[in-house]
């Protein structure tokens, strides 16, 4: 029993959440060319005509926007899900919960 809290005890440890580093672009594009870029995505936009609005009529949407609005959508897109959103952490969780089952039972 001792062996097992040993090893979820360092388990935990190694599971310590990780800092990454990364270049920081010199100028952010802004909100309206993001969203306007997004709309570029051949994907997007074959989702948009899939809906009847097709890709030139979406940019017109957005380029009439006001400032506003457009940040608001952007704070939308940012706050959405990646696909795939499991990371090594939830990963590593999972297999420490499957471990301790099988062990346990």
């Amino acid at each position: 029993m001792r062996r097992l809290l040993t090893g979820l005890a360092l388990s935990l440890v190694l599971a310590a959440p990780q800092a990454y580093a990364g270049m920081i672009s010199p100028a952010a594009p802004s909100d309206r060319e993001r969203v306007l870029s997004l709309i570029e995505r051949p994907e997007v936009a074959k989702q948009l005509e899939k809906m009847g609005i097709p890709a030139d009529q979406a940019k017109a949407r957005v380029a009439a926007m006001s400032e506003e609005e457009v940040a608001s959508l952007a704070g939308k897109l940012d706050a959405l899900p990646a696909g795939g959103a499991l990371n090594n952490q939830d990963f590593l969780f999972i297999i420490i919960v499957i471990l301790l089952v099988v062990i346990l039972l």
